[in-house]
């Protein structure tokens, strides 16, 4: 894996004026800190980071521990493409939704889409991944 600078641009895509956002800026901030993510679009964006970087404790620290697995395991080889957020829905003071489409390139075999619409939960003033319905 090649190593990620902070002012490289944020792998989420989010940008500012048409200019890609540093990931300093972006969701470095919420990895590299132990500030919680505003919100759950942030918290997504930011996971979606972690698995661009292999940031496994940073994955399983923003998982609701009622989903939260025991370990995460890479695929060796997957090249993340991009990360397109559809939709940042908030149901109410606590709970929220976002719905996403990431690209990857597994070794072998073609590029693949997961399309999901993920739950969030903001508990103790954190926003945690709970779980989703792929799409």
């Amino acid at each position: 894996m090649t190593p990620f600078v902070m002012t490289d641009a944020c792998p989420c895509g989010r940008q500012q004026q048409k200019k890609p956002i540093p990931f300093s800026q972006c969701c470095g901030r919420w990895l590299e800190t132990v500030f919680p993510a505003l919100d759950a679009d942030c918290l997504m964006r930011s996971r979606y980071c972690a698995f661009v970087l292999e940031r496994a404790p940073y994955l399983l620290k923003t998982w609701h521990a009622s989903h939260r697995p025991a370990s995460i395991e890479f695929d060796p080889g997957v090249k993340w493409l991009g990360l397109e957020v559809r939709s940042h829905t908030v149901l109410d003071a606590t709970h929220a939704e976002v719905e996403f489409v990431a690209r990857q390139k597994p070794v072998s075999g073609p590029a693949v889409r997961l399309h999901e619409r993920s739950r969030f939960v903001l508990e103790s003033g954190h926003w945690l991944y709970v779980d989703g319905d792929a799409l």
